[in-house]
């Protein structure tokens, strides 16, 4: 099972209206498997700032997240999601060794 497939595993319960996950390790230079981003839809999310919302989300992939290097979350409400439509496109990395 790839990493991809393991965070949409661990997450599907949160992002219970739409969750992507994406691999974007080939932006990055540290290696394959390393950087993603998740796109969550939940009600769940309603009535909490992003912090509580991206504390939910860290407390949900528990001890995942210390096999990663990076996750880019984006979050949203079905209200919310109904407006954007879509999470801003993520930058490519300035690189280097960080």
């Amino acid at each position: 099972m790839s990493m991809q497939q393991r965070i949409e595993r661990q997450l599907a319960g949160l992002g219970d209206q739409h969750l992507q996950v994406l691999d974007e390790s080939h932006m990055h230079s540290r290696g394959q498997q390393t950087h993603y981003k998740a796109v969550l839809v939940s009600e769940q999310f309603s009535g909490l700032n992003s912090v509580k919302r991206h504390q939910k989300v860290y407390a949900t992939m528990g001890e995942l997240m210390g096999e990663i290097h990076a996750l880019a979350i984006h979050t949203y409400t079905p209200e919310e999601w109904a407006q954007v439509g879509a999470a801003p496109a993520s930058p490519v990395c300035a690189g280097g060794g960080h």
